[in-house]
């Protein structure tokens, strides 16, 4: 008898969790248990199809040891045991920045080593040895565009080598209206003049024109069509 009393409340109970969730999902009553039991994205086929795909995790970058410093860069300067002198400075557009007891340098132009070199030679004639580091915590002198139909249109920043397919992919890749074959890189010369590149997603991934992926230049567009 304790059995069958046991499975009676089983049986009710299962009932009332089926009609809570009924009641979640009127229109599905089941969906609410499929979703319980294996998490938001246990649909049908056809659903998982359209879903858009994820975008990539965005990562912070970091410019390498060879990176030029620009106007509008900004620059963590840290003497040790100094608090007073390190500070978190932006390159003015003249590209000089102002340190307490080192005046003003001129950062563009430098790497950060050479910045950090600069800052140390400049407070030896106040503090005894000092040791100086210099890293850029924002790029903003050397960035490039992707415009179009991409899934994350922007400016993004250029701290190292990046190639045209690297670039697409910062940008997320295509969109289902994108046009592939028919990229254009704007590329602006010292001279001021504009020059148009063509790049053919398709040909490239391919193996064919692998010239077409040409590293990018501060200042570059790529249009998505």
């Amino acid at each position: 008898m304790r059995h069958i009393h046991g499975a009676r409340l089983w049986g009710w109970s299962l009932v009332c969790v089926l009609a809570l969730g009924a009641a979640a999902s009127a229109q599905n009553p089941w969906q609410w248990l499929k979703t319980k039991a294996g998490g938001a994205h246990n649909d049908t086929p056809a659903a998982a199809a359209a879903r858009p795909p994820a975008a990539p995790s965005a990562t912070t970058a970091v410019p390498g040891a060879d990176y030029v410093i620009g106007p509008g860069d900004v620059l963590a300067i840290d003497v040790w045991k100094e608090p007073e002198i390190s500070q978190t400075e932006p390159v003015r557009p003249d590209g000089a920045i102002a340190i307490p007891l080192a005046g003003t340098l001129r950062a563009g132009g430098s790497t950060p080593s050479e910045l950090a070199a600069q800052i140390k030679s400049r407070l030896a004639a106040y503090i005894s040895d000092p040791v100086v580091t210099v890293m850029v915590t924002k790029v903003v002198s050397h960035s490039f565009q992707v415009l179009g139909e991409v899934l994350r249109p922007g400016s993004y920043p250029l701290v190292g080598p990046t190639t045209v397919l690297q670039a697409l992919a910062q940008a997320g890749g295509f969109t289902p209206f994108a046009d592939p074959g028919h990229v254009t890189i704007l590329h602006r010369t010292p001279d001021g003049r504009q020059v148009r590149y063509r790049f053919d997603y398709s040909a490239v991934i391919h193996g064919n024109d692998l010239q077409q992926d040409r590293l990018l230049q501060p200042g570059d567009s790529l249009i998505v069509p």
